[in-house]
């Protein structure tokens, strides 16, 4: 039988990493719309990145800094506002 770390771990993440997620998720689709939706799943590897260095200790390299710049140009790129207030 499973003990009580097992347990806490497993009811996180239904209701944390699961639940709570596709309620932010179903909630930013109705006020954001689909496109700027999926501008989020840019900045997956950016958190992965960061909560390992924060909290596995990991080790950060320049290719992350710079991977992390190229997301956040092309979350930018894609998102247009930046290019509309350069048009104008």
């Amino acid at each position: 039988m499973p003990n009580l770390n097992v347990w806490g771990a497993l009811l996180g993440l239904a209701f944390l990493s699961t639940a709570l997620a596709y309620i932010i998720y179903f909630r930013l689709l109705t006020t954001v719309g689909a496109t700027n939706l999926l501008l989020v799943t840019f900045l997956i590897p950016v958190s992965a990145i960061l909560l390992g260095t924060l909290i596995l200790r990991e080790e950060l390299f320049t290719r992350h800094f710079v991977g992390i710049f190229l997301i956040g140009l092309s979350l930018l790129a894609i998102d247009g506002r930046v290019l509309g207030l350069i048009r104008k």
